[in-house]
């Protein structure tokens, strides 16, 4: 509603894609700036967010200290800054991202511009520290309670994770997602689901862009009822009449448990969120959360393998992407998988890279000379001129101002060419200065954020490493607390955990319900002994039979127990010839 534009700093490429998307298909103007996109793409991208009638534009944190970016925005229109995933600017978050403490930095630059900051989970430690790092003065702080009265939570012990699962599904109707902690996990769970007569697709970040995209739309088209997934499903995904989350894994803190189980029931409806537990689970996130900070030296050793395998010079390749196949760079080097993963974790946590492992972006194109420049070319060129053609019909004016996503093989279908004969054209027009061409990517990425150190001298903070894998091993235990804990309702679990205080009871979880079951049955055990007191008084005797009869109940082994306790408190008695009486006190 304001006049000018909103800049968005986001952590996730995926999510500001999924964004930028969604705003289009609105008629609203948006843009993302991220890793993987050319200098000349960047460039006219923040051209159009100073001159042309651009609302939002979605940034990396790590795009702020980039000479580039200010001297842009500074000349940009800006009406709000809105800081999103705000928990990655604190120590003691579960998401921690150096670069997003340098946020406040360009508040400078627009002084007057007022700033919101979101997040779905932050402890009150968090959003102390959100407060204090973004510099808000007095700022007015919005919580709603992390309470979900439609969510069921629960905690099941299961020898066969995948049989119980078909088990919940079976009773419990509806869209469901199962999360397992690796990729293989993913195909295994959905064979054994598809086998139990439930539909179901994996996902997981190393499939190729077409397959994750058909395979989320067939799901939120209800298609498919089950996606079994990593943790990279999730972001974006907004299905309101999701009936389920299965975790067949522990996550590593409660923040990730809260989010995921929290995409069941965003309709309000009845969900349940269930955590299936093997004894041995508990051992290996406790053993994981230990190994999640490497020692520096090995952290130093993988940066150094990894400026070898760029074959980068020391000071080179800042803002610089490259295509990153793990399984090659962990074979050329001989390293470990876990630990080389967890070292490059906290390079990104200190800001040295980013690693991204479901990139994905679309071929763009972008018309660098005039209308009238490109029709002589078109005169000049008749082979490229059918090309030129068919891109002006599918894709008009907006060639000129900025950089349009294209498909290759739609624009080899229209004019009846080979895919290959196509891109080879592109490249030409790229080439001669008609037109900047960049090539889809759909490979792993990984940015170096900072100019290439010499490993030995690479800056890490070792106290804040050292004060991060404290607080990832409390953040497991905490997570191992909630599991073992079946006495204190689920949800005033997680009510305190976030800082927020309650005493009433969700009455849904599987502590609540097992406590209603427990109170059900003292209940009737009461109103029964009375029942057997009151009958036995009148001083008859009666058979098991006659007894249970008299009193209106069966012979089943609730009733059965019950009298032998109410004869081991010395109630009643049963006579030689098995009768049951009322036990007539001796002093009497």
């Amino acid at each position: 509603m304001k006049e000018g534009i909103c800049l968005v700093v986001s952590p996730l490429i995926a999510l500001m894609k999924d964004q930028v998307s969604a705003l289009r298909r609105k008629n609203i103007l948006a843009a993302a700036v991220y890793s993987g996109m050319s200098k000349r793409e960047i460039d006219t991208v923040l051209d159009n967010c100073i001159y042309g009638n651009y609302k939002f534009l979605y940034v990396s944190p790590e795009r702020l200290k980039t000479d580039l970016f200010i001297e842009r925005f500074k000349q940009m229109n800006v009406n709000m800054i809105a800081v999103d995933e705000a928990h990655c600017i604190s120590q003691w978050g579960y998401d921690f991202r150096k670069p997003y403490l340098d946020i406040a930095e360009i508040r400078a630059f627009h002084p007057k511009v007022p700033l919101i900051a979101l997040t779905a989970s932050a402890t009150l430690k968090v959003k102390k520290d959100i407060i204090e790092k973004l510099l808000l003065k007095e700022p007015q702080v919005f919580v709603k309670s992390f309470s979900r009265p439609n969510l069921s939570y629960s905690v099941r012990y299961a020898e066969n994770k995948a049989e119980t699962a078909v088990k919940i599904l079976q009773k419990v109707p509806g869209a469901s997602i199962l999360y397992v902690r690796n990729r293989k996990g993913t195909k295994d769970v959905a064979s054994a689901l598809n086998s139990g007569g439930i539909p179901a697709h994996f996902y997981h970040a190393g499939l190729d862009n077409k397959t994750r995209d058909l395979r989320q739309q067939e799901w939120m088209s209800g298609k498919i009822r089950v996606m079994v997934a990593t943790n990279a499903f999730g972001m974006g995904i907004d299905k309101p009449d999701v009936r389920s989350v299965i975790h067949l894994d522990l996550p590593e803190n409660l923040e990730n448990y809260y989010q995921e189980a929290g995409r069941a029931g965003r309709d309000e409806h009845k969900a349940y969120a269930i955590l299936l537990v093997q004894e041995n689970d508990i051992k290996t996130l406790l053993e994981r959360a230990e190994i999640a900070y490497p020692p520096v030296e090995f952290i130093r050793k993988v940066y150094q393998s990894l400026a070898n395998f760029f074959r980068l010079a020391v000071g080179s390749s800042l803002m610089s992407g490259y295509d990153f196949n793990l399984t090659e760079f962990l074979k050329i080097y001989q390293l470990e998988l876990l630990p080389t993963y967890n070292a490059l974790k906290v390079m990104q946590e200190e800001g040295f890279i980013e690693l991204n492992e479901s990139f994905y972006a679309p071929s763009t194109i972008h018309f660098l000379v005039g209308q009238s420049k490109v029709y002589e070319f078109q005169i000049a060129n008749a082979r490229l001129d059918p090309l030129i053609k068919v891109l002006l019909r599918m894709y008009g004016g907006e060639l000129f101002s900025t950089y349009i996503s294209i498909q290759e093989e739609k624009l080899a279908k229209t004019l009846g060419l080979p895919e290959f004969e196509i891109v080879k054209e592109l490249e030409q027009l790229d080439q001669w200065g008609v037109i900047a061409y960049n090539k889809r990517k759909d490979k792993p990425q990984i940015t170096f954020l900072t100019p290439r150190y010499d490993a030995a001298k690479l800056p890490l903070d070792t106290r804040r490493i050292a004060e991060r894998s404290t607080n990832s091993k409390e953040k497991a235990k905490s997570m191992v607390a909630y599991v073992l804990n079946d006495k204190l309702c689920r949800t005033n679990q997680l009510l305190f955990y976030f800082g927020e205080e309650s005493d009433h009871l969700c009455g849904v979880c599987d502590v609540c319900l097992a406590k209603k079951k427990e109170n059900k049955k003292a209940e009737l055990e009461s109103q029964l002994r009375n029942r057997i007191i009151k009958t036995l008084n009148s001083g008859l005797a009666f058979s098991l039979e006659e007894l249970l009869s008299a009193v209106g109940t069966q012979k089943d082994s609730f009733a059965v127990g019950l009298l032998r306790e109410m004869e081991d408190e010395g109630l009643v008695s049963t006579e030689s010839n098995g009768k049951i009486k009322m036990k007539v006190d001796d002093k009497h």
